[in-house]
C-alpha cells in the first residue's frame, strides 16, 4: 500500500496541488485502491471541498471502526481529479493539546527544535501526527503487514508526521519529498543572494539568522531520516546538499497529465471565449478598445514577489513598453492570489450589467479585485510607480489577485480553462524549485520564457534546444548581479515573438506542446517506483 500525505490534498493552495493531481492517475494505474492520499479535513457543511466526494470506498467501514485517540476523526471519498484516487481526510480533533510532549520526544530523538515555533507550525504538526495515526491505525486494523507500506509525506509541513510514524510503526517504509527548502526560500524571500554566496551558506546558521529554527530543523531531520529522500530537481538538490546536509537520493521531477488538456474543439472555444473575457474586462478598467489582435502576456502562481519574479515580470513589462510598435496593443496580466477583500464593485457591476457608462471610470484602472493591502502590496506600489513615471502608456498591467476557480466574480473562469487564452507567458522567478507554471503554460500550448533557476529551465535546456521557436521555451539566464541583462533578454524574446506572424506563432504552440508531450508523467513516475524501492530495500535491512 501507497499512502502519500500532504496539505494540498482536496486542498488547492499552491504548485503542489498540480503536482499531486496530475500525478495521482498514473499512480493509480499501478497501485489501483492500494494507492491512498491523506488531507486536512478543514471544511465545513457551509464551505465544503469542491474537490472532495465523499463516498464508500475499500476504507470507510474501516475507518468508522478505527479507535483513534485525541478526537482524531477522518472521512473517507474520492478526489474529483483525473484517476479518482482515494483519500482520507484527517481533522486532527485535540491533537494540538498533546504537542508539547510529542515536541520533547521529537527533540530527543531526532533534535527538532520546535521551541522557536510561530505562525503555521503547531496546525501543520498537528495534522501531520493525526495522519501519521491514522495510517498506523489503519494498515493496523486491515492487517497490513508495515514492511509492505509505503508512507510517503511531502514538504516540512507533513515532516513531522514522518517522524512520528518511525516512533510508533518503524517498519514502515518512508519517503520524504521537499519541493523547495524552507530556508533557501526564506534566504531569497528576505532579500538575500542566494547564488553568489552559495557554497559559503550554512543551512543551520541562517535558520538562525532568519528566526526559521523550527521549519528548517524539521525539514533537515525528517529529510535525515526518511528510508528515501527526494527533490524535484537538479537545482533543489544541491540545494538540499548545502543547506540540509544531505543529497536526496533520488531527483523526482514533475511532470503533467494530459487529460487536463482539453481537446482541440474545446480548447479552441476556451481560448476564444477566454480571450473575449479578457478584453472585455480590460476595455472596461481603462476605457480603450481592445480587438483580438491584442498581445496577451501573462504571469501567475504565488504571491512571492522577488522570489517568482513578480518585480522582473513588472520591469520587463515597463521595458517592453517602450519597445512595441506604435499602434501594436499589448495586455499583461499579472494572476497572482493576494490579501483579496472582495471583486471590484463597479467592475463587477458594468460585466453583469453591460453598462458602459462605466467604461474607463474604475479605480484602480489595473485592479479586477480589491485588497485589504493596497498600499503596502507590491505588485500594486510598482505599479503605481511606473505609471507615475510614465513607463505604463502602450503596454497595460491588470492585477488579478484572486484564485481563479471559476467564481472569483469578475473573470470566473478557472486557470486551466483561461490559459489558453494567452499568447506569450513570462516566468522570471529568481527561486523556483521546478516551476510548474511555465510547464503548465507549454502543456496548453503556450509558449514560455523562464530562466535557468527553475528546474523546469533546466530540463528544458538539458533535453531541447533552447528557443520558442524551437522548442515553446526560451530559458534566460538569472544571477545575482545581471538582472537588467536578464530583463534585456526577456524583453527581446517578447518582443521578437509579438512580432511573429500567424504562422510564427502556430509554431510556436505546436512546439509547446511537443515539450510537453516529454513531461509526461508517464516518463517521469519511473522516479517515484525507484524511490519507492529504495525506500522498502533500506528499511528491509533495518
Amino acid at each position: 500500500m501507497l499512502f502519500e500525505t500532504s496539505w494540498e490534498v482536496c486542498n488547492k493552495v499552491g504548485g503542489i496541488y498540480a503536482v499531486l493531481s496530475t500525478k495521482a492517475k498514473v499512480l493509480g494505474q499501478k497501485f489501483g485502491d492500494k494507492l491512498v492520499f491523506i488531507g486536512p479535513d478543514i471544511w465545513t457543511e457551509e464551505t465544503p471541498s469542491p474537490h472532495f466526494k465523499e463516498r464508500k470506498t475499500m476504507f470507510r467501514s474501516a475507518a468508522v471502526k478505527l479507535d483513534l485517540p485525541w478526537g482524531i476523526r477522518v472521512r473517507t471519498g474520492r478526489w474529483d481529479i483525473p484517476g479518482a484516487p482515494q483519500v482520507i481526510l484527517v481533522d486532527p480533533g485535540e491533537t494540538v493539546r498533546h504537542l508539547p510532549g510529542i515536541y520533547g520526544d521529537m527533540w530527543v530523538n531526532f533534535g527538532v527544535d520546535s521551541l522557536h515555533s510561530y505562525g503555521d507550525y503547531d496546525e501543520s504538526c498537528a495534522f501531520a501526527v493525526a495522519s501519521a495515526i491514522v495510517i498506523g491505525a489503519l494498515t493496523s486494523y486491515m492487517r497490513v503487514s508495515p514492511g509492505h507500506v509505503v508512507a510517503h509525506f511531502d514538504e516540512w509541513t507533513t515532516g513531522m508526521g514522518l517522524l512520528y510514524l518511525k516512533l510508533i510503526q518503524p517498519k514502515t517504509s518512508t519517503v520524504f519529498t521537499t519541493h523547495a527548502t524552507s530556508i533557501g526560500r526564506s534566504i531569497c524571500g528576505n532579500g538575500k543572494p542566494l547564488y553568489d554566496y552559495f557554497t559559503n551558506y550554512n543551512g543551520d546558521q541562517m535558520a538562525r539568522e532568519l528566526n526559521m529554527e523550527s521549519k528548517h530543523s524539521l525539514e533537515k531531520a525528517a529529510a535525515h531520516e526518511a528510508d528515501c529522500f527526494t527533490t524535484v530537481s537538479e537545482v533543489t538538490a544541491r540545494e538540499c546538499a548545502q543547506l540540509l546536509g544531505i543529497r536526496p537520493q533520488v531527483v523526482t521531477p514533475n511532470g503533467f497529465e494530459p487529460g487536463f488538456v482539453p481537446k482541440t474543439v474545446r480548447y479552441n472555444r476556451l481560448r476564444r471565449e477566454g480571450r473575449q473575457t479578457l478584453l472585455r474586462v480590460a476595455s472596461l478598467l481603462d476605457g480603450n478598445e481592445y480587438d483580438d489582435s491584442t498581445f496577451l502576456l501573462a504571469t501567475s502562481g504565488r504571491h512571492e514577489y522577488r522570489n517568482k519574479g513578480l518585480d522582473l515580470f513588472l520591469d520587463c513589462v515597463a521595458a517592453l513598453d517602450a519597445r512595441i510598435p506604435q499602434g501594436h496593443k499589448t495586455l499583461a496580466f499579472i494572476l497572482v492570489p493576494g490579501w483579496t477583500r472582495c471583486p471590484s464593485a463597479q467592475l463587477e457591476a458594468a460585466l453583469r450589467d453591460g453598462d458602459s457608462t462605466q467604461t474607463g471610470k474604475i479605480s484602480p484602472a489595473f485592479l479586477t479585485h480589491r485588497l485589504n493591502n493596497e498600499d503596502s502590496d507590491e505588485v500594486c506600489v510598482r505599479i503605481r510607480q511606473l505609471q507615475a513615471e510614465g513607463r505604463l502608456d502602450r503596454v497595460k498591467v491588470i492585477y488579478v489577485p484572486s484564485y481563479l476557480d471559476g467564481s472569483d466574480g469578475i473573470v470566473n473562469i478557472s486557470y486551466y480553462d483561461l490559459l489558453p487564452a494567452f499568447d506569450l507567458t513570462l516566468f522570471p522567478s529568481y527561486y523556483e524549485p521546478w516551476g510548474y507554471t511555465p510547464l503548465e503554460s507549454v502543456a496548453f500550448g503556450v509558449p514560455t520564457v523562464t530562466d535557468d533557476k527553475a528546474g523546469f529551465g533546466q530540463w528544458v535546456l538539458d533535453n531541447f534546444e533552447n528557443g520558442i521557436d524551437r522548442c515553446g521555451v526560451s530559458v534566460e539566464a538569472r544571477t545575482d548581479s545581471n538582472y537588467i541583462d536578464a530583463r534585456n533578454r526577456i524583453v527581446a524574446d517578447a518582443v521578437a515573438y509579438e512580432a511573429e506572424d500567424s504562422n510564427g506563432r502556430m509554431h510556436a504552440r505546436n512546439m509547446a506542446f511537443l515539450t510537453a508531450a516529454k513531461a509526461d508523467w508517464k516518463f517521469f513516475i519511473e522516479n517515484y517506483f525507484r524511490a519507492f524501492e529504495i525506500a522498502m530495500d533500506r528499511n528491509a535491512r533495518k
